[in-house]
């Protein structure tokens, strides 16, 4: 991961403590969506620090991630955090889209 990624994820983890959000720009086409795999295209949030755990896969923006299940946006995979709904559970992310992307603190892109 490159020295400004890593400060990226580093300044996006801090906002991740509480709701988050996120703007960027349309993904690739090729960029397959919520499989819990942080393919090219899409922006990722992880369960643990380090891009470690179970992650949550997007190539769109989401105003808000819901804090119960079963409408909520959760992480995918069999790793720790599986299950559970993303909104205050995020701990990293990796920005695989090639684009900016904005952290939002609160829902609806606010904070």
């Amino acid at each position: 991961m490159s020295t400004t990624l890593k400060k990226v994820a580093a300044s996006a983890a801090a906002a991740l403590t509480a709701t988050t959000a996120f703007v960027a720009a349309s993904a690739p086409a090729q960029a397959a969506a919520r499989d819990g795999v942080c393919d090219t295209g899409e922006f990722c949030l992880f369960y643990n620090s380090d891009n470690a755990g179970a992650v949550s896969d997007f190539t769109t923006s989401i105003a808000d991630y819901g804090t119960t299940q079963p409408s909520c946006y959760d992480f995918k995979g069999t790793k720790a955090g599986h299950g559970l709904c993303v909104k205050n559970e995020a701990a990293s992310v990796w920005n695989r889209t090639g684009k900016s992307v904005t952290v939002y603190y609160n829902s609806s892109y606010a904070g």
